[in-house]
């Protein structure tokens, strides 16, 4: 792309909090460009899966090239990338604004900033991001646009006097919007002589053409059977397309420095086209990859196995071609005792657990089940190693270990002051430490604290939603691992450990989970025609005890009269038969016991 005809272009991004508008803003400019057909045209028109489409969030980004003649005369290239909303991806946001120059803040008149609001606010300071705020939903009854620019000021530190007023619902000022992007985002930087550097800020994996890389070119140029390097891996590759999104991928003759658009090169496997790696040429290429780059680190884990035993090889599948699309997504396969062959699968978070989960049911038509979520703790051992382990089943013997150390976060809330109180007891519960509180504009309240990620994945989100009448949201950063008396519990059932059902659990709280769990168990599981003995045991030492009655069949029914012997004689032998079942019997557990325990587990 020539010089003259990259100062007509604009790279921005739309950020803001989850279901404050930013797909159907999307859809207003894609209508407003004519980037698609009328006939074509639908709600979440980028949102391509069914599942975004319910949820009315935004799961993968989607870039979409756009032209569009402003009010100068001239016509401009717009390269938007759609970002995800949710904090489990926020990774994923953080490479799409490196691609960037500007971007778009978009805020609900309604609901006011919220937790992702700041935090991808901060993220597009950090890559120096030119940053135009929008206030949308303004044709709301109940929206406080001034409100909502005071808290713009005080909380984000922007100035939002001139922030541009948008209804995304009913296309309200979107070309003014696109006016403000044309007149203040800068045109891309860079050089097309100069050696190829190019962001990879995303990638899908496609059955024709293999995994096809989404980049934004910093410097030189790409076309057609160039030979490229990808620095994180450094394997290389022969270009075979190049192209751009318009929003559907358009094959182009050449990319150069400033564009946006995609690379297919014949790359087999997702995970060796990582998100924030860097791609240049084979030969002659930059030495120095560009900054940012981080392998994407699970840091939920659960295991998944299927309800039929005879579909192992449907999930394995299924996860296989999951795993095509979704390099953050990790998994190997287990077997457990209660629960037959699964496999063990790590996660960005609950919602991107949630989300695979469900899209293996629905697409592969598939009963699962889930585990309790775990973290992954930092074990150190006496023979001087440190493994991290989230698996219950893998940790070393508590005679082997040094110290455990458990992943802590500083987790923001932004709620109206009248919920602080509960919001507070609640960050309390979870062994929260108090950072501060500050109050702002519009009876806002942002409150920090630091409380170890375990506490937040299972129910937190839910409990916050509950407590304030949905009004609070949550943000979260990972601040290192700290020790902590963790403590291995077991389940067992006439003496035999459950592994599907062990947890590592903080010392103090052990006692409270067994009884629980115990309590749970016995209200589960079928009666047997021998005693079952529940018990949840740290070690050797058991913490809590419930004894499942047998069924019992009235032996001495077919006594009449006679000696007391003869019925005492036939409740021994039945006593005996009973004691010798319970030796060599195993417990049936039932998949619906496991299920109603799992789901309630907190």
């Amino acid at each position: 792309m020539a010089a003259d005809n990259r100062k007509n272009t604009r790279n921005f991004s739309i950020i803001a909090h989850i279901d404050h508008g930013k797909t159907t803003l999307m859809d207003r400019m894609l209508e407003v460009t004519a980037a698609v057909d009328p006939r074509q045209m639908r709600e979440q028109f980028l949102d391509a899966m069914a599942l975004e489409r319910e949820r009315g969030i935004t799961i993968k980004m989607h870039p979409v090239t756009l032209r569009y003649r402003a009010r100068d005369g001239n016509e401009y290239k717009l390269n938007i990338i759609d970002t995800p909303g949710h904090v489990d991806f926020t990774y994923e946001v953080s490479r799409s604004l490196a691609a960037c120059e500007g971007a778009v803040l978009l805020v609900d008149a309604s609901q006011g900033v919220e937790a992702q609001t700041v935090a991808n606010a901060l993220l597009a300071v950090e890559n120096d991001l030119v940053l135009i705020p929008a206030i949308n939903k303004i044709d709301l009854a109940s929206a406080q646009v001034d409100v909502t620019r005071e808290e713009l000021l005080e909380v984000v530190g922007i100035d939002a006097s001139d922030a541009v007023l948008v209804s995304a619902k009913e296309g309200t000022n979107v070309e003014e919007l696109l006016e403000r992007l044309v007149a203040e985002v800068p045109p891309p930087a860079g050089d097309g002589d100069k050696p190829l550097r190019a962001l990879v800020f995303d990638a899908q994996y496609d059955a024709h053409r293999g995994v096809l890389a989404y980049v934004r070119l910093v410097d030189g140029r790409l076309r057609r059977g160039t030979k490229i390097r990808l620095m994180a891996s450094e394997a290389t590759y022969e270009v075979t397309e190049v192209g751009v999104f318009g929003p559907a991928q358009v094959p182009a003759e050449e990319l150069a420095a400033g564009d946006v658009g995609y690379v297919a090169a014949t790359i087999k496997e997702i995970a060796e086209a990582r998100v924030g790696d860097t791609l240049t040429y084979a030969e002659g290429g930059v030495a120095e990859p560009l900054p940012g780059y981080r392998e994407a680190r699970p840091m939920v884990f659960a295991s998944l196995f299927p309800v039929e035993a005879d579909d192992y090889e449907l999930l394995k599948r299924g996860l296989e071609k999951l795993a095509l699309n979704d390099a953050s997504l990790s998994w190997q396969a287990e077997e457990s005792a209660a629960l037959g062959f699964g496999f063990r699968c790590g996660f960005l978070g609950l919602l991107h657990m949630d989300v695979v989960r469900e899209r293996l049911e629905r697409e592969y038509e598939l009963e699962v089940i889930t585990t309790t979520p775990h973290v992954a703790y930092e074990v150190a051992t006496r023979d001087g190693r440190t493994t991290y382990v989230e698996n219950p089943a893998r940790l070393p013997d508590p005679a082997e270990i040094v110290s455990v150390g458990e992943p802590f976060v500083e987790a923001t809330v932004y709620t109206p002051a009248r919920y602080v109180g509960p919001v507070v007891e609640l960050l309390k519960g979870r062994r929260g430490e108090h950072v501060s509180m500050e109050f702002f504009a519009g009876d806002r309240v942002a409150i920090k604290y630091r409380l170890p990620l375990v506490e937040i994945i299972v129910d937190f989100f839910d409990r916050l939603k509950a407590l304030s009448q949905g009004y609070a949201s949550l943000d979260y950063d990972h601040v290192g691992y700290r020790p902590s008396q963790m403590v291995k519990l077991d389940v067992l059932l006439n003496g035999k450990a459950v592994d599907a059902l062990s947890v590592i659990v903080h010392a103090e709280r052990a006692e409270r989970r067994g009884r629980d769990l115990v309590m749970k168990l016995r209200r589960e599981i079928p009666r047997q025609l021998y005693e079952v003995v529940i018990q949840a045991a740290i070690g050797s030492r058991v913490i809590a005890r419930e004894t499942l009655k047998p069924m019992r069949k009235n032996v001495t029914a077919k006594c009449y009269g006679g000696d007391v012997t003869r019925k005492r004689k036939l409740l021994e032998r039945q006593k005996a038969g009973k004691k010798r079942m319970k030796q060599v019997g195993n417990v049936a557990v039932p998949q619906e016991a496991f299920l109603a325990v799992l789901k309630t587990e907190n």
